[in-house]
């Protein structure tokens, strides 16, 4: 009798099912980043929608400006989160993609959840109140007020702050440096209330270390 051949080795699956079980994964490791993404994206179909001068106005309502704030502030620290000043989505999925959802990965969703809303929170409150000081001290305009504040910088600012911590020495120095250099240039060089927002966001992100610990000493312990 004749032995049976053996079989020949199954070769591992390629191509586009492959790439597109792949990218399925990636995205429901991080559901929040891709939830807030998919959001962003349907509020930048509707703005394309919108005529120009509609377009500002429509957004100046949602605007974390020192007049809305006043008005009714966790209206707009909500809307101001869902909508892009520019219309362009792209980038923001490019960046979503490559910092917010290995930070959403790392430190789980509602943690990182809570570094995005404090980096947003916090540095909208102190930009818009250093602005306020300006503005009643004459250094700034009075419509300066009403000004176009909407996105999502300020918590994207937070989260890459917070990634320093995932990063193992001495590579986390120089990505720290990196980030310090990138939001600290326009701080110094532009003067802005949104340099500040977002510098100060950086900060706030770096001040979430507590969280960035307590992810590591949840982690399981290697089996024995």
């Amino acid at each position: 009798m004749t032995p049976s051949s053996p079989a020949p080795p199954t070769r591992p699956r390629t191509g586009a099912g492959s790439w597109i079980r792949s990218a399925g994964s990636w995205v429901r490791s991080a559901p929040g980043t891709y939830i807030w993404l998919t959001a962003l994206f349907v509020t930048t179909v509707i703005v394309h929608q919108m005529s120009p001068d509609f377009e500002e106005d429509f957004l100046r309502q949602r605007s974390t400006n020192i007049h809305e704030l006043s008005q009714d502030p966790v209206r707009v620290l909500v809307t101001s989160a869902l909508w892009i000043d520019g219309g362009r989505w792209v980038p923001y999925a490019v960046l979503y993609t490559v910092f917010h959802a290995p930070a959403e990965r790392w430190l789980g969703t509602l943690r990182w959840l809570a570094v995005a809303i404090a980096a947003h929170v916090l540095a909208t409150f102190v930009s818009e109140g250093v602005l306020a000081w300006a503005i009643r001290h004459g250094h700034v305009p009075p419509a300066g007020a009403n000004t176009l504040d909407v996105g999502v910088s300020y918590a994207l600012a937070g989260v890459i702050a917070v990634l320093t911590y995932r990063i193992p020495a001495p590579w986390r120095y120089v990505y720290l440096f990196a980030v310090l250099v990138f939001y600290g240039i326009p701080l110094i060089t532009g003067r802005t209330f949104t340099d500040l927002g977002h510098f100060t966001a950086v900060l706030i992100g770096l001040a979430c270390y507590p969280l960035a610990w307590s992810r590591h000493r949840t982690k399981t312990p290697p089996a024995q």
